[in-house]
């Protein structure tokens, strides 16, 4: 007679609580319900704790009878939950629906993104000077990426996490999305004889993620290659992009040792700046600001790349195109640039009317 109540008890717990998980309207009930059975204080779990005052056969079927409702319970809930999710889904994608075979909004008007702008203005200002544009493809030979630029095997650069290695093939060189623009920079020098003078802005690849980092960013590079080229021509060329892109006059600029693998001397550059009341604001005040990374293109490069480092030299340099938009434009997140956010577009973007001027910045 016990096991007869214990039962029907046990059947109508079923009835209840099947019919609690089946009548949740959205998911905020549901788990409400499962709370109710399954939790901490739920009816079921409650009821395991009793079963310690039963003898061990009745403990023994009891406990077997609650393992089964509260699995045939989990699964109920689980089913419930997927049917609510596919409802809610199916709901929110009929209230957002758009009709796009609607005209255009009388007021709807494109903006040109910051990255694309500022490419313009340094390419109109690198023209000036007499350089050319050079391109090259996104999936780069580790050749050209990094061996051609005298980086050796063991250096942190060529490690996987920095970089973004593509699936090795059986008949062809390791390949890479390209961690800088500098392999068009090879490939000009393979293919043309110097004089050479290029900027090679494009997109590049690697493996970080933060305020100041996305693993897709722009870069411009810029080399030149000829029989007199020297560091007083760098760091002239430099000051001169730099002064009319920033459109400071007096901007001060400070070349600081540094090493990298492809230039030898090779320095970093800062420029002026203020950062006063937590402000960031550049010109001649005092304080400095790193901006970009240059040098003398190292012998071993230029023979790398068939040239007759005894007759040429050169020098190159390279710096963010994000970095110096977020200067320029006061854009503080990195991040924002890749949101695709109209909101930001509509803030930060240009008209198509605003075109840069040759070597002067942008007029608006």
């Amino acid at each position: 007679m016990a096991d007869l109540v214990v039962n029907n008890d046990l059947e109508d717990l079923r009835a209840s609580l099947l019919k609690a998980v089946a009548g949740a309207p959205d998911l905020a009930a549901l788990d409400l319900a499962r709370v109710e059975a399954v939790g901490k204080r739920g009816e079921i779990t409650q009821r395991m704790k009793t079963l310690g005052s039963l003898d061990p056969d009745a403990r023994r079927a009891a406990g077997q009878a609650l393992n089964v409702l509260k699995t045939e319970i989990e699964a109920a809930i689980v089913a419930r939950q997927t049917d609510l999710a596919r409802a809610e889904r199916a709901a929110r994608l009929a209230a957002e629906r758009i009709d796009v075979t609607l005209p255009v909004r009388p007021d709807a008007e494109g903006h040109i993104h910051p990255i694309s702008q500022t490419m313009e203005e340094l390419i109109q200002i690198f023209a000036e000077m007499g350089f050319t544009v050079a391109e090259g493809p996104e999936i780069e030979s580790d050749f050209n990426n990094f061996t051609a630029l005298n980086i050796p095997p063991e250096h942190p650069a060529r490690q996987m996490h920095d970089t973004f290695y593509l699936s090795p093939t059986t008949d062809g060189p390791a390949r890479v999305l390209r961690t800088h623009t500098s392999p068009v920079q090879v490939r000009t020098m393979l293919n043309s004889k110097p004089p050479i003078r290029i900027i090679a802005p494009g997109r590049t690849y690697r493996s970080d993620y933060d305020m100041t980092h996305t693993p897709m960013f722009h870069q411009v590079e810029g080399l030149v290659i000829d029989e007199s080229a020297h560091m007083g021509h760098l760091r002239g060329c430099l000051t001169e992009f730099l002064r009319a892109f920033f459109q400071i006059d007096d901007l001060p600029l400070r070349f600081r040792p540094s090493f990298f693998p492809f230039t030898e001397p090779s320095a970093e550059v800062d420029i002026g700046c203020s950062r006063k009341g937590g402000q960031l604001k550049l010109g001649n005040f005092g304080d400095w600001l790193e901006i970009l990374g240059c040098g003398m293109v190292h012998p071993k490069v230029l023979e790398i790349c068939g040239i007759d480092s005894t007759k040429y030299q050169g020098f190159a340099f390279g710096m963010g195109i994000e970095r110096i938009a977020m200067l320029k434009y006061g854009i503080p997140d990195l991040r924002t640039f890749f949101d695709a956010d109209l909101r930001w577009l509509r803030h930060y973007g240009f008209s198509f009317l605003d075109q840069p001027s040759l070597g002067l910045g942008l007029t608006r």
